[in-house]
């Protein structure tokens, strides 16, 4: 790997790109790191990322947190839990991260990430129970 994978903080909005008939990026909110070379993360059973990601496991993750964290990792996604234990409509991906390509420069610094929040009480338990879950996988 060119860098290590940094850490970052929990509801961080991440960037997911998939393959297939072309480039596609949404926004993640549940990426978890959970070793040096491997994140997971959640997606709806019904999102075409995760169409993408089984016809073309390519996948790039990209990550700009506080703390002047600013990289993509590159790697492999395959679908680990279907469903996501105990969430119906949520499926568990495991990104195995080959490379990563730090975007830190002397010229810059990041001093904020984009931060995930919740609207109502139900969404923020749902996210929380997510992210509970996949750090079981």
């Amino acid at each position: 790997m060119d860098d290590e994978l940094p850490h970052w903080t929990h509801g961080t909005v991440c960037i997911l790109a998939t393959g297939g008939e072309g480039p596609h990026a949404i926004p993640v909110s549940t990426a978890v790191r959970t070793s040096e070379t491997r994140i997971v993360l959640a997606l709806g059973a019904r999102r075409g990322s995760l169409r993408r990601l089984r016809e073309d496991p390519r996948v790039a993750l990209t990550v700009l947190a506080a703390g002047d964290v600013a990289f993509t990792a590159h790697g492999t996604a395959q679908v680990v839990a279907d469903p996501l234990p105990g969430l119906d409509g949520v499926v568990g991906v495991e990104i195995n991260v080959e490379r990563v390509s730090s975007h830190k420069r002397p010229t810059f610094s990041i001093a904020d990430g984009v931060a995930w929040g919740w609207a109502d009480d139900e969404a923020r338990e749902r996210d929380a129970a997510v992210r509970s879950a996949l750090l079981t996988l």
